[in-house]
């Protein structure tokens, strides 16, 4: 009697490339206009100027690290004004909860960089190779020079896209003229070639050659969208009820008993997952919704209606099984759930605008001296002193005056100064010590804390800002 082992299934099977078909339609416009959006956003915004006078960059948006400044147009994001940066970075994601609560992964489809980067690398490759047909052949094909010549020039552009996109990330942190000169004479700090040469690889190989697999197997969103959807969610789907059973043979002796799908697979060919949106919804599909431009493209052809392949929610599902028409796009999208991340988003939104408008040019920190908490004088005046942080965010230098309030009598002086007034250069902080003394004999002296209010005004602006601190004084 002989035995047979059982046969092991591999853990891990290599990739099969998919080579996505040209398609045209409204869906595949509107990824067009999107990338070119996205991407001109991107590669040009460094090279945007904005006058902000002599004393600042005229760079449009800049990340000052060197300063630890943001500036975006005419708003300026100090360190301490960090909680803007919180604030954008909320309503990105209530965003995207709210239109993936919508419209499913729309992010994924349109906006994400994963997907406009490889849109641009699919386009590169079919001006350089042809068309699904083409590409195919020539992956199957064995090497020779016309092979070889064509992956090279491929990946030449690629690499030229990767080290512009590198290159473009980098310039967002510093003057991009300057940079750029820098680079191009070597002069430009290794970290600069360092964070473009690793951008560079990333998007080559991710853009490139991983493609769907970033989507599939790096990427957490799609496990976590499901949390996002319901039943009134519109993705794109198929609709079964319609198009089964299908079948290709029009004219056999039971084709009135076929559904509209004629299983030609352009839905299939188009996608850039390489799935097949008849199976029902999958993790890999990103909503793109170039499988709709497909299907309706041969629908027209063979004279049935569109939307065999369309946006559709799950409870659309069993009223056009009966007969009826689905809701409007409206309710669907215009839900509870919907309704209260649109409130959410716009709050934090509304917030962040009152914080901005509402924000002084002058502002300031306060930080007592511990080490002695307070020094007794010669004529028995008990003296604190503060290490005060003014900000000038002013295009000029201004005159700041420092002052003391309280419900006792207090005496300040500034270090360095004859009178309580200070110069604060332009766009900028100033660490000035400041001693404030009660009398002796004063409550705040004998007394062993008192509340202390310290004030900076704009002489010029007229502009003031106050911080809360305490006076230590000497108990009796």
């Amino acid at each position: 009697m002989s035995t047979t082992e059982p046969t092991e299934e591999p853990l891990y099977s290599a990739r099969e490339p998919i080579f996505p078909r040209r398609v045209s339609g409204p869906f595949r416009t509107l990824k067009w206009w999107l990338m070119a959006l996205t991407l001109g956003i991107y590669y040009l915004t460094p090279w945007v100027r904005w006058d902000r006078g002599p004393n600042l960059p005229d760079q449009a948006v800049l990340v000052d690290l060197a300063d630890r400044r943001f500036f975006m147009f005419w708003i300026e994001i100090w360190p301490h004004e960090f909680y803007f940066v919180a604030g954008l970075l909320i309503m990105a994601g209530l965003g995207l909860f709210l239109f993936t609560s919508a419209l499913g992964r729309v992010w994924c489809g349109y906006g994400c960089p994963q997907t406009v980067w490889t849109d641009l690398f699919i386009l590169v490759e079919r001006w350089v190779e042809g068309d699904r047909n083409k590409r195919v052949k020539l992956w199957n094909a064995p090497w020779d020079a016309r092979k070889a010549r064509l992956r090279i020039t491929k990946w030449a552009l690629w690499l030229m896209i990767a080290v512009a996109t590198g290159g473009a990330w980098v310039f967002y942190f510093t003057d991009a003229p300057t940079l750029l000169r820098n680079l191009v004479t070597l002069d430009a700090s290794p970290v600069a070639y360092g964070t473009i040469a690793v951008l560079t690889l990333t998007t080559f190989t991710f853009g490139g050659f991983m493609r769907e697999q970033v989507c599939i197997y790096m990427c957490p969103w799609p496990r976590i969208q499901a949390a996002m959807m319901d039943e009134d969610t519109l993705t794109v789907a198929y609709r079964d009820w319609r198009g089964e059973p299908r079948g290709k043979h029009r004219k056999a002796a039971d084709a009135d008993q076929l559904g509209d799908c004629i299983d030609c697979n352009a839905c299939v060919n188009v996608c850039p997952m390489g799935i097949d949106i008849r199976d029902g919804q999958q993790l890999a599909c990103i909503t793109c919704a170039l499988c709709i431009d497909a299907c309706d493209d041969v629908m027209d052809k063979i004279g049935k209606p569109r939307g065999l392949v369309d946006y559709m929610a799950l409870t659309d599902e069993p009223r056009e099984r009966a007969g009826k028409p689905p809701k409007s796009v409206w309710k669907h999208v215009f839900r509870p759930r919907t309704i209260l991340y649109t409130a959410l988003w716009s709050s934090v939104g509304v917030a962040l605008l009152v914080a901005l408008f509402i924000r002084s040019e002058v502002d300031l920190t306060v930080s007592p001296v511990r080490n002695p908490t307070f020094v007794t004088l010669s004529d028995g005046s008990i003296r604190n002193t503060y290490d005060v942080r003014l900000r000038n965010k002013q295009g000029e230098d201004r005159a700041f005056l420092v002052t003391a309030t309280s419900d006792a009598e207090f005496i300040v002086d500034l270090e360095g100064s004859g009178d309580q007034t200070v110069i604060v250069p332009a766009d900028a902080t100033k660490l000035q010590r400041v001693y404030v003394t009660a009398p002796a004999g004063s409550a705040a002296a004998q007394s062993a804390r008192t509340d202390l209010q310290i004030w900076v005004e704009d002489v010029e602006a007229q502009e003031r800002a106050s911080a809360g601190t305490v006076f230590n004084g000497r108990e009796q």
